[in-house]
């Protein structure tokens, strides 16, 4: 029976330089007997002079460690993977570097230039490569660091925003400092302290059918950190219209996803998703939240494939979609098909132009006529003690950050099943953190027969205009 043996980078000089070795056993000691006996070096590498094996190399059978299983003694069987997995330090002594890079250079790199799949011809690659970011946030900041500091030549930032406190969460390219000023301009001079060797491009303006084509064109790589639909589609129509491939990455609360769209012979976003889901079904991370640490590690990953695809080596994510559950801590691999009757990629292409991407994702659709209060009004009437109910439509864990006193809780996907608990004698007025999801709330609330007024701006805008003292989050 075959079984596949994986080897780690650092053992493949003792294996001919394979990834992969196939070899025949029904237990593991057998298959790595089978190793050993191909390839003597690796036993020396391995095992002890004892024929035990060291105490800094695990391995393990499919996904569990073989000390859990029957260690040599566990069964294998046709199509199992043994992977050997030994500790990594990093490291070692490096051949003088080629003169056509700086002394400076030299020593940043070091640790780029002593890698066989990078090398000087390598770093030279990098150094050439012009890499655009749309977007300074939560991906673009570890995306841009990484990117910064492996020596990419030409570094664009498209954004237009200000530094807000609540970035500061996640967004770690910012200081408490730079709240309230251009996020470009901070971000360039965290980059250029980081390495004065890369030109940093500001782009502050908002990315439009209007400027994509011609901004792509300037650059080889894209790498999409965007936060909505309509930019999302803009990014990928305009790489596959110029051709360029994108670096694609996306977040939400505990979960991200990765890919490599509008490569040659490769899907496109919309292969994936036809059409965007409709206004209001996905909420944003700034309503659902996203854990501060997981965009450092789906924008670190987007790094690699952006230096996979400068460098020509490994194989990016082309064609598969990358799933990651931080909670679980897992990863899952999906394979993406390209769709040959894609509007945009496919074998008949009818999408030849960028469109508008806010009538395409249903943002310009008129939205139903609701009646609708500013705070200020809400406070006035407040103070006059008028016959209505306030009415919170967050979660439970936003009311116990942030709360105006004399509101009821009642979250939005619980407001069906509470109805009985209303009054349609009573007027109630609606409010949640931004006014979104207020406003599905008193649309739901009239359309059964009550009485009931969206607070504009939510509790955000009362706490900005009217109680400082409630926290905004």
């Amino acid at each position: 029976m075959s079984v596949q043996i994986k080897l780690p980078t650092a053992l493949r000089p003792f294996a001919g330089q394979q990834e992969t070795v196939s070899v025949d056993g029904k237990t593991t000691g057998e298959v790595l007997d089978a190793l050993f006996a191909r390839h003597e070096s690796l036993k020396k590498q391995l095992l002890t002079p004892e024929g035990k094996m060291r105490n800094f190399v695990n391995v393990y059978v499919n996904e569990d460690d073989m000390r859990d299983l029957k260690g040599l003694n566990t069964p294998v069987k046709d199509g199992d993977t043994v992977l050997i997995v030994p500790a990594i330090a990093g490291g070692s002594g490096a051949e003088p570097a080629p003169a056509s890079l700086s002394k400076e250079e030299l020593q940043r790199y070091h640790r780029h230039l002593i890698m066989p799949e990078v090398g000087p011809e390598g770093q030279k690659k990098i150094k050439n490569a012009k890499v655009l970011c749309i977007g300074a946030g939560g991906l673009g900041a570890p995306l841009s660091l990484y990117l910064t500091a492996a020596g990419v030549g030409t570094l664009g930032l498209v954004d237009f925003d200000v530094v807000d406190a609540s970035n500061l969460q996640r967004q770690v390219i910012y200081t408490t400092d730079d709240v309230g000023t251009s996020k470009l301009t901070a971000a360039k001079k965290r980059l250029q302290a980081l390495n004065p060797n890369v030109n940093v491009v500001l782009h502050e303006e908002r990315l439009t059918s209007q400027n994509a084509l011609a901004l792509f064109a300037q650059y080889d790589v894209i790498a999409d950190g965007t936060d909505n639909f309509p930019t999302r589609y803009l990014v990928n129509d305009a790489c596959v219209l110029t051709g360029k491939p994108n670096a694609y990455g996306s977040i939400f609360r505990f979960e991200g996803q990765l890919s490599v769209f509008g490569a040659k012979d490769g899907p496109c976003y919309r292969c994936l998703y036809p059409e965007p889901p409709p206004p209001g079904l996905v909420p944003s991370c700034a309503e659902g939240g996203v854990l501060g640490v997981l965009p450092g590690a789906v924008g670190t990953m987007q790094a690699i494939e952006v230096l996979k695809l400068i460098l020509g080596i490994g194989e990016p994510l082309v064609g598969r979609l990358v799933l990651f559950d931080a909670l679980a801590m897992s990863w899952r691999t999906l394979k993406l098909k390209k769709n040959a009757n894609c509007p945009l990629c496919g074998t008949n292409p009818t999408i030849k132009a960028l469109i508008d991407y806010e009538q395409f994702c249903g943002l310009k659709e008129p939205a139903p006529a609701l009646p609708e209060i500013s705070v200020e009004e809400l406070k006035k009437r407040l103070d006059e003690r008028g016959a209505f109910d306030l009415i919170d439509v967050r979660e439970p864990h936003e009311y116990e950050i942030a709360r105006i006193q004399g509101s009821k809780l009642i979250p939005l996907g619980t407001l069906p099943q509470r109805l009985a608990e209303l009054d349609r004698s009573r007027e109630y007025l609606v409010h949640c953190k931004m006014g979104g999801r207020s406003a599905k709330a008193v649309k739901l609330l009239r359309e059964q027969g009550y009485k009931a007024t969206n607070i504009a701006g939510g509790i955000t805008a009362w706490s900005e205009r009217i109680d400082p003292s409630v926290p905004t989050y």
